[in-house]
């Protein structure tokens, strides 16, 4: 009788969460949630350059040219930042000095190095 009666609990269990999960409008086609909404608007390089430590920002342009240990030359037509992108956020992504990009990441201020952005997100412009 006691394995019944959890075998019936399980049971509710599982078809009420398929249910709210069937119901969860967050799903994206790869089966990852993620917040659909409002979030940090696109700014322009000479705006970010004067924003403080670790704002996140949005920046669309060309990556000109690499600098050499992840390091890369990012300009959007306001002014130009180095940007840092790790090897393992590319996600396989092939992009050109013609290609129009948008990044997501953060400012980074250092005594030495000045601003640059590191990168958490890369995309081809749509």
């Amino acid at each position: 009788m006691k394995k019944l009666i959890n075998a019936s609990v399980f049971a509710a269990v599982l078809m009420a969460s398929s249910a709210v999960l069937a119901g969860f409008n967050g799903a994206t086609a790869s089966g990852k949630g993620g917040f659909q909404g409002p979030g940090v608007e696109t700014i322009s390089v000479v705006e970010a350059l004067k924003l403080s430590d670790d704002t996140p920002v949005v920046l669309n342009g060309k990556i000109e040219k690499s600098l050499g240990d992840e390091k890369y030359l990012f300009n959007d037509g306001t002014a130009t930042v180095i940007i840092e992108i790790d090897d393992d956020d590319w996600g396989g992504l092939n992009v050109t000095p013609e290609d129009v990009v948008v990044i997501s990441g953060e400012v980074d201020k250092g005594m030495l190095k000045g601003v640059e952005i590191d990168v958490d997100t890369i995309q081809l412009k749509k």
